[in-house]
């Protein structure tokens, strides 16, 4: 059974690389306003125009590392229902 230990130990470090990433590229959007940002102060900058190309980029970005995050869950969840005697107690 250590044999099967090596894919949840590969799944396991990209989620956590996912994580951090998903995490530092949600925190680099422009805020738009309206939400949890303008309680903290954050509503006071000015809108400077529409999307650039970076924001656009970023958004890819952004959605294609979430769905390896996703992924990366639910292939972890995969592994250990239909092999629990490895799962973590």
């Amino acid at each position: 059974m250590p044999l099967l230990t090596w894919p949840i130990l590969i799944v396991s470090i990209l989620l956590a690389i996912t994580s951090v990433a998903l995490a530092l590229f949600i925190l680099l959007h422009k805020n738009r306003g309206g939400g949890m940002s303008d309680l903290f102060g954050g509503g006071m900058s000015t809108n400077m125009g529409g999307s650039s190309v970076a924001e656009r980029n970023l958004d890819r970005l952004t959605i294609v590392v979430g769905l390896l995050w996703l992924a990366a869950v639910l292939i972890l969840l995969t592994l250990y229902r239909w092999f629990p005697d490895v799962a973590p107690l």
